[in-house]
């Protein structure tokens, strides 16, 4: 059987540190070859149906410097493109920014709050609905999760459903009922090591949100080894590797 294509939709500039380290990340996360991978730069290009043609899976990773709140040109050509992914149906898989976009493109609301902002290694917990889901139920009741946000959803889409929440962001994590598509606030596609590379690559983070130094801030994250299972999970359920 051969190995999945993957596309990796970024949103993230050129001389952006974590540009080439987020491809990595799902490579190992997903137990994949780099080369399975194509990535492709939302930031100046325009998704179209022939993208999608011979990929099996999609990924929507973070992006460093852009908010899904904005209403610049760039943001809205960016949904246009969203809306092109959830019409072709393909399995999809968005953390984080593709979290939150999403979110938006399919009619849900997302704010800037830096006093909900999250970053590092957090507790979550599955919803009633989390707990009977395919792919959620693989998870404990509660577990840690990567994280580094200054938006979140306060609206979720028409026709989804909200899996998993904790006591500061209630929207975790939702699934699109309609199309396999599920989207996590939290970063599975990461491990202990990489959360502490990206926090580094963006110092400001540490400052703004946790408001403490980061070798301080460094010991007080804890490996989140359940969350980083999903994305190998949602492969292999959708795909049947």
């Amino acid at each position: 059987m051969s190995e999945p294509r993957y596309l990796l939709i970024q949103i993230r500039d050129a001389d952006d540190p974590i540009r080439h380290q987020e491809v990595d990340c799902f490579a190992a996360a997903l137990d994949c070859s780099r080369d399975a991978i194509t990535v492709f730069d939302l930031l100046k290009q325009s998704l179209q149906p022939a993208d999608l043609a011979d990929i099996d899976m999609v990924m929507i990773g973070g992006s460093g410097r852009y908010s899904v709140t904005s209403d610049a040109p760039w943001m809205q050509v960016a949904l246009g493109s969203l809306q092109r992914l959830l019409d072709a149906g393909k399995p999809t898989f968005a953390s984080c920014w593709g979290f939150q976009a999403l979110a938006r493109a399919a009619g849900g609301t997302v704010i800037h709050d830096l006093p909900h902002a999250e970053l590092g290694s957090n507790p979550v917990y599955l919803t009633e609905a989390g707990r009977l889901d395919p792919i959620f139920s693989q998870l404990p009741l509660r577990f840690l999760a990567y994280m580094g946000h200054e938006d979140r959803v306060i609206e979720m889409p028409p026709a989804t459903t909200l899996l998993a929440s904790n006591d500061n962001v209630a929207q975790q994590a939702f699934r699109f009922d309609d199309r396999p598509i599920y989207c996590t606030q939290f970063h599975p596609e990461l491990t202990l090591d990489s959360l502490m590379d990206r926090i580094a690559a963006y110092p400001e983070y540490c400052e703004r949100i946790a408001k403490i130094p980061y070798e301080v801030f460094r010991q007080q994250c804890h490996a989140a080894t359940e969350s980083e299972t999903l994305l190998r999970v949602f492969r292999d359920h959708f795909l049947g590797k």
